[in-house]
């Protein structure tokens, strides 16, 4: 099972910076926002399996906290990303 989470975490996780890879060679911006869309979401599920990943005790509480802060780093600067595009 912890097996199990460890993959998804890393399926998640690699997605995001696939993504954002992906939207470099974007056709227009809504694709461009689209692809930035798709990174966030990848970013929350990567989010969730880190506290599972914490809850059933697979990480400690400093490796969480780490990985948790630097999710909401990628998390922040996409948000933010898609809000300038949007205004452009």
């Amino acid at each position: 099972c912890e097996s199990a989470l460890i993959n998804q975490f890393l399926r998640s996780g690699t997605s995001i910076g696939a993504n954002i890879r992906e939207a470099f060679y974007a056709h227009g911006k809504a694709d461009f926002v689209a692809k930035l869309h798709i990174a966030l979401k990848e970013c929350s599920e990567t989010e969730y399996w880190l506290e599972v990943l914490y809850k059933v005790k697979s990480i400690d509480e400093i490796t969480y906290k780490d990985l948790r802060n630097k999710c909401g780093t990628v998390r922040r600067k996409l948000i933010a990303s898609i809000t300038t595009v949007k205004n452009k």
